[in-house]
């Protein structure tokens, strides 16, 4: 075999690798999409939409469960706004330490800084996903959609507890809501006009 033979099969083969390899890593990239990127961005879209009927929010009746002063939890909270959202939106208070087992109520607050009414929906997300089951709201804003008229500011309260049998290695929870602009979803769910009342 010649020597301009052999560079061009070597040529070849390092081509062929070089496809193998980006076909290899494109695949890799679409499962890590599909598996991990894609259920949450769907879960948020089926939260706001109400398409999904499995996860749809709902409030926690409280049981009678003893306080367990021997542990305290942190609780964060956080707020951020869709990039279609003009309104102000953030915690009252940026963190709380409570007991598990103890009722507690926070506050969101909310300005629509915009000269038109709108309605907005917050969608909540929990962190670690393995404190998901033991983080119970008894009454939070995110259960219904919120109305605010040009200009107007709302107190948004929110009353959670924290299940006693929550994993002992978990010290650190942290809610965070994403607020949505549903106006005009709202507009046409109620037949084009608003429907202020309480949120």
């Amino acid at each position: 075999m010649s020597e301009s033979t052999a560079t061009t099969n070597n040529a070849r083969s390092n081509a062929n690798r070089r496809i193998v390899l980006g076909s290899v890593g494109v695949a890799v990239g679409m499962l890590i999409f599909c598996f991990f990127v894609l259920p949450p961005l769907y879960d948020a879209l089926c939260d706001l939409t109400g398409l999904n009927a499995k996860i749809e929010e709902s409030s926690y009746e409280a049981v009678p469960a003893a306080v367990d002063t021997s542990r305290t939890v942190k609780v964060q909270f956080l707020a951020t706004n869709n990039e279609s959202m003009p309104w102000q939106f953030g915690p009252a208070l940026e963190q709380v330490r409570v007991h598990p087992g103890e009722q507690t109520t926070i506050e969101f607050v909310a300005n629509n800084t915009t000269g038109n009414d709108m309605v907005a929906q917050a969608v909540p997300s929990v962190v670690p996903f393995k404190a998901v089951d033991y983080f119970h709201k008894m009454e939070c804003f995110c259960f219904e959609r919120q109305p605010l008229k040009a200009g107007e500011s709302a107190k948004l309260p929110m009353v959670f507890t924290i299940d006693p049998e929550l994993p002992k290695q978990i010290h650190t929870i942290t809610l965070s809501y994403t607020l949505f602009d549903v106006t005009e979803m709202d507009a046409k769910a109620s037949g084009g006009s608003f429907q202020w009342g309480k949120g």
